[in-house]
Parts: C-alpha cells; structure tokens; sequence
C-alpha cells in the first residue's frame, strides 16, 4: 500500500512473515518540464519587476523644461553714426515654456538679454507663471534698447552696416521648482537664438534657435 504525505512516498515492502514490514521513504523527483516553468515563471517575474521600477524612475525623475522661441519681432532698429556711435534696438520674443514632468512646474521669473558679438547690450525680465503637469505657456518678452553705445566692435558693426546685416544673439533662461510630493526641485531651461537684422530695410533676414 503507497501513501503521499508531505511530497513524500512511503512503500510499504513486503517482508517475511516472521519479521516486521519495513518502510523506505523515497523523494519525489520533479519531471524536467516542471522545473522549466519554474525557471521561466520567476524569470518573468523578475522582469516584470524590473520593468515597474524602470518605469517609475522614467516618471518620477524630473526634467528641466523645454524652452523654444517661437516668433521673434522687429519693433524699431536706428544706427546713430555720429560719436558716440550707438544703436537703438526693439525686439519682441514670443517664448513657449513646456512642461514634461508628471507633476506641476512653478517658473519664478523669465530672464531675455541681447548682445552683439558676444558682448551684452541689454536684458528684460518677464513676470513668472504656474504649469500644470504636462503643459505647455506662451511668455512675451519684449527687448527695448535706446542709446546704447558700441566702443569695442565699432569696425565690426560699419562692416556689417555695409554688408546690410548685422547679427544678434539672444538668451532666454526660464528658472523655476517643480512640486515632487513635499519636495521642490530647483530646474532651469535655456535657448539662445542668432537673429539677423537687415539694416536696409529693418526686417529679421534669419533667425536660428537652439537649447543649450
């Protein structure tokens, strides 16, 4: 007689009749199969749980926003020759702030500056504003420069007012915190763009923006 207690066999073998039975316990050996999909069942579980935590990282670490210029406007642009030479300048920067992370952003404050041939001319600041996850907001920014006075690039600038173009280069920063559960992480994004302004008829020739 066999019975199964506990993954154990116990056979009974028949002994003599003048002795007592004797009984051998045998292990349970598992079939090749069996121990296959084992091997693959936990396989998969640590992958599943490899790929949950992947994935909560990939959401929850924060990212520095994205920031792109949109459109860049010509208000008024004047090159006074006579000394001191200076310039008056007047731009308009439409600025679109996106949001990638999965919780809210608070931007504190909108800093835009110009400069000619690496030197600064002048900067504006814009007020701050709330994001929603996600979200994306427009800012407006506009550059009013009036009598500033080129003493180091005076050769530089006559050269491009004969050409008939002279380049800028303007610089956005956008710093804020975004609200992780009871933390606030301090993130900043910034793009730059290279704007040329034809002197002849005071349009924006072309403009190129990038992150930086």
């Amino acid at each position: 007689m066999t019975t199964s207690r506990d993954d154990v066999l116990y056979a009974t073998i028949p002994g003599h009749p003048n002795h007592p039975n004797v009984v051998v316990l045998l292990p349970v050996y598992y079939s090749r199969r069996r121990l296959l999909l084992h091997r693959l069942y936990n396989a998969l579980l640590v992958c599943a749980v490899f790929l949950s935590v992947s994935a909560a990282v990939f959401l929850l670490y924060p990212s520095d926003p994205t920031v792109q210029v949109t459109s860049v406007r010509l208000n008024n642009f004047d090159v006074h020759t006579a000394r001191p030479i200076s310039l008056d300048l007047s731009l308009d920067l439409t600025i679109r702030v996106r949001n990638r992370d999965f919780f809210s952003f608070t931007y504190t404050s909108l800093a835009a500056s110009v400069a000619y041939r690496g030197r600064p001319l002048g900067f504006v600041n814009s007020a701050g504003g709330h994001l929603k996850a996600r979200g994306s907001s427009y800012i407006n920014a506009t550059l009013d420069l009036n009598g500033i006075e080129i003493l180091h690039d005076v050769f530089h600038l006559l050269e491009d007012l004969a050409r008939g173009s002279i380049p800028f280069d303007t610089d956005s920063t956008v710093q804020g915190k975004l609200g992780l559960f009871f933390f606030q992480i301090p993130l900043e994004a910034r793009v730059s763009c290279e704007v040329f302004v034809n002197t002849r008829n005071q349009t924006i020739v072309h403009q190129d923006c990038y992150p930086m």
